[in-house]
């Protein structure tokens, strides 16, 4: 059996230090920021509702939902009308996951797989081990780290991406050994670990194998005793004839896991860092819960960071998504898979094993995929100036065609300079409107320019 830590270096039984929580108002920007923050915004009514409800009673309903998730509304379809074939059909298995985004209940559970596809960053495998993991990573989205660690490690996704299955005691792998304690548990460059602590981690982590066929391609992964390096090895200053179940283990358990555990988790929810005593009382928290995840999730959504801290830039899908969730849209065609890719994030494809570079969210490139995502969005709820069709009104005001934009995104809050940039643009079509047959034509393609230009506005692209 592989020796044990000294004491000093297991979770302590104290009382963990208090989590700062934040008391100021809870009106609509503040219910608006949580709602983008902890899922995929909100739709029509969400926002009174958390608002009526209060902070703790609004993150206590997202942590906690009830039962297995239900999807609201139309079921998923393809561009003629046909339901999806995540499995077989290319991008499908993004639309799948999309609509997911856009139609469940519990969007914070659906929020925390995307953060575990992210964190456990998985590509170029066949699309139904795929499916499988991002099921996995559903299951124990707000549950146990250590038990998720353990389900990514003998993942068959996770075992073909990082070379995994096959590697033995004549030929150890080390691609995962590496990613477990620098992207997954312990993180780079701080001094956790060395080289050799990754050579003898790819030994513990050696026995998996897989069989392949021509019909069903990879399959039957396990964990084959006799092909696994059965030696005493050293690793993170424990000693034993160490195997992959004890690779996770003492990742977890290293004295440096809960402070990378939590700065990595917080980043996904606010962009400044936790100060020092945020980061001591959330790792407390952590250790003491038995490396659970809901508790820690929940005291950040309740920190005031969170609130009261600078915006946030949105994912292109959550973006994506929340805009379908405000107008009560669904996922209708495959092409959310091409334009999500236009925007820089395909799911399933993350760029590499580190994830999506949060730092390109919007860019001058990115930003042009979340624009020409709009006439999907908006399709069918244009509005027309053609007196055939369906007669615009040709007396709308500059500040009613303003009002009436924002209502249709379901008033969101928007900042004093982006109102005032688009009420300038409201006025100046006003001046464009010198003859009596551009009346009418001219103030519809206002309301659908101003609603183009709200849900690509600063206000609506961040949180």
């Amino acid at each position: 059996m592989p020796r044990r830590r000294s004491a000093s270096s297991r979770p302590s039984r104290s009382a963990a230090p208090a989590v700062p929580v934040y008391r100021g108002p809870f009106g609509r920007p503040q219910a608006e920021r949580l709602l983008w923050r902890a899922g995929f915004g909100p739709r029509p009514g969400d926002v009174d509702r958390a608002v009526a409800a209060g902070l703790d009673r609004t993150v206590d309903a997202l942590v906690r939902p009830s039962g297995a998730a239900k999807l609201v509304g139309p079921q998923p379809k393809d561009d003629k009308g046909r339901p999806l074939a995540p499995t077989d059909a290319w991008g499908h298995d993004h639309c799948w996951w999309f609509d997911r985004m856009v139609r469940s209940d519990q969007p914070l559970v659906e929020r925390m797989t995307l953060v575990w596809h992210d964190w456990f960053a998985t590509r170029e495998v066949p699309k139904n081990l795929a499916l499988r993991q991002n099921a996995t990573q559903r299951t124990h989205a707000l549950g146990r780290f250590d038990l998720l660690l353990r389900e990514m490690t003998r993942d068959p996704a996770m075992l073909l991406w990082l070379s995994g299955s096959g590697s033995d005691p004549k030929n150890p792998n080390e691609n995962y050994a590496r990613e477990l304690m620098e992207l997954f548990t312990l993180g780079a460059g701080r001094g956790a670990y060395r080289e050799r602590d990754v050579r003898e981690l790819a030994s513990a982590l050696t026995g998996f194998t897989n069989q392949w066929s021509s019909s069903r391609g990879p399959h039957g992964f396990r964990f084959d005793r006799r092909r696994h390096d059965a030696r005493v090895k050293t690793a993170l200053g424990v000693r034993g004839r160490l195997d992959w179940e004890d690779a996770c283990r003492i990742c977890v358990e290293h004295r440096m896991h809960p402070s990378f555990f939590v700065h990595r988790l917080w980043s996904q929810f606010v962009p400044t860092p936790p100060d020092a005593a945020t980061s001591k009382a959330l790792s407390a928290l952590y250790r003491q819960s038995g490396h659970r995840i809901r508790p820690v999730v929940a005291a950040i959504l309740r920190h005031p960071a969170l609130h009261t801290g600078p915006r946030m830039v949105t994912p292109p899908v959550v973006h994506a998504a929340g805009l379908l969730r405000a107008v009560d849209r669904g996922v209708s065609t495959s092409a959310w898979a091409w334009l999500s890719g236009l925007s820089g994030q395909t799911l399933f494809q993350p760029p590499n094993v580190s994830g999506w570079d949060e730092t390109r969210w919007l860019d001058t490139s990115t930003w042009r995929g979340r624009w020409q995502a709009l006439p999907t969005i908006l399709q069918g709820l244009v509005v027309q100036g053609d007196d055939q069709v369906a007669a615009y009104s040709p007396t709308e005001s500059a500040e009613e065609a303003l009002q009436a934009a924002i209502r249709f995104w379901g008033s969101p809050t928007l900042t004093p300079t982006t109102v005032d940039a688009l009420r300038a643009f409201a006025h100046r079509v006003e001046g464009a409107v010198d003859k009596t047959w551009k009346a009418r034509p001219y103030r519809a393609m206002r309301q659908n320019a101003l609603r183009y230009l709200i849900a690509t506005s600063p206000d609506l692209q961040t949180s």
